[in-house]
């Protein structure tokens, strides 16, 4: 059964090896070569890797000649920066409202003091 692109996008976040991956390639593209140099796998299994982030949308490949880069592509991010927008509301007006409790308990404390 498919996932949705939202799903998809976390699923193929979810490893640790993905994401060093996508690291990489926000410093620009990259071959598969260049991608595996700093883990110790085998080629074909950051291959496997590649073509989860491919799936999920997060790279493409071009080409040139014999030469196929990977690229970034930041858009599908995208789906998962608006899931987390509500959630990030969410944690800024707690932590304004403890800030400002806060406030309330330093502003009662200097009064106790006087």
């Amino acid at each position: 059964m498919p996932l949705d692109p939202l799903s998809e996008t976390l699923s193929a976040l979810a490893d640790p090896t993905r994401r060093a991956i996508l690291q990489r390639l926000s410093q620009g593209e990259a071959t598969v070569n260049e991608l595996a140099e700093p883990f110790e796998m085998s080629l074909p299994a950051v291959s496997k890797h590649l073509k989860v982030l491919e799936r999920a949308k997060l790279i493409s490949r071009g080409r040139h000649a014999q030469w196929r880069p990977c690229r970034l592509e930041p858009e599908a991010l995208k789906g998962v920066d608006l899931w987390l927008a509500d959630y990030r509301r969410l944690f800024e007006a707690r932590l304004d409202r403890l800030e400002d409790y806060l406030a309330t308990l330093q502003t009662g404390k200097g009064k106790q003091d006087d």
